[in-house]
């Protein structure tokens, strides 16, 4: 028994320097808010990309625990309860119009404020504000906000990370699909940290830059094409939205 029954280190990437700093700050911002069960290091470049080391906490599918110890129902290996760690904090939302985002490739605070003259967006005008959407552990609302699909390197080779990215709990980390010789793609459910008090409700909506770019990640302001990948129970199921944009 070991950590990585309960938690696995690896390497996400995030995106190509092809791609631009602008649409890189995109792609992190929205990579890096998704802390629920996501504990991120530092960005790092290397060629013609970017990374981030991670700690994915999902546990293994084997991996059982009680009040008398832990245990592995593959292996049948046994072991003592360990002592809870404490996670550290990964704050997005610093209060006011203050915010941690990533901006030239570079995580940092910065505010991000509403353009002059406006107001935030109220509820009443969030069309996912009372919608039934769920996530596949059936936790209902922002369903779009909680389940994202990243990439982990994991080299063909490396049977071990493969197996144990394979095996992690259901439907936490699932999906997993080798993209190619150097690593996999797999579905998390970890909720995005730049949710407001309400659940549903965007912090970053309706924001600006002080370069007067969009604060919110470009990619949640659109819809799969054809309406395709929607969670159960969105208000923009068969097709109502196809290239819509969201108005969280």
């Amino acid at each position: 028994m070991g950590a990585h029954c309960r938690a696995l280190r690896v390497t996400l990437r995030v995106g190509s320097l092809e791609d631009g700093t602008e649409s890189l700050d995109h792609e992190t911002t929205w990579l890096l808010g998704h802390t629920q069960r996501i504990q991120f290091g530092e960005l790092w470049e290397d060629e013609e990309d970017v990374y981030v080391d991670a700690v994915i906490h999902v546990p293994c599918r084997f991996y059982q625990a009680n009040e008398a110890g832990v245990s592995c129902s593959m292996y049948g290996f046994q072991g003592p309860r360990p002592r809870k760690q404490s996670r550290p904090d990964q704050p997005r939302q610093l209060g006011g119009d203050r915010f941690r985002v990533v901006s030239d490739r570079q995580v940092g605070d910065h505010e991000l404020r509403y353009p002059k003259h406006s107001l935030p967006v109220l509820n009443g005008s969030n069309p996912c504000a009372t919608a039934q959407c769920q996530t596949s552990d059936h936790t209902r609302r922002a369903a779009c906000c909680r389940d994202l699909e990243i990439e982990i390197m994991c080299n063909e080779s490396n049977h071990r990370l493969d197996s144990l990215v394979r095996n992690r709990k259901s439907p936490y980390l699932c999906k997993v699909e080798r993209e190619g010789a150097f690593s996999v793609s797999a579905e998390l459910i970890s909720a995005c940290a730049y949710l407001g008090e309400d659940g549903v409700a965007c912090s970053l909506h309706g924001r600006y830059r002080e370069d007067h770019r969009p604060a919110k990640p470009d990619l949640c302001s659109e819809w799969p094409h054809e309406g395709k990948g929607l969670h159960p129970g969105c208000v923009f199921q068969a097709g109502k939205a196809a290239g819509r944009q969201v108005g969280t």
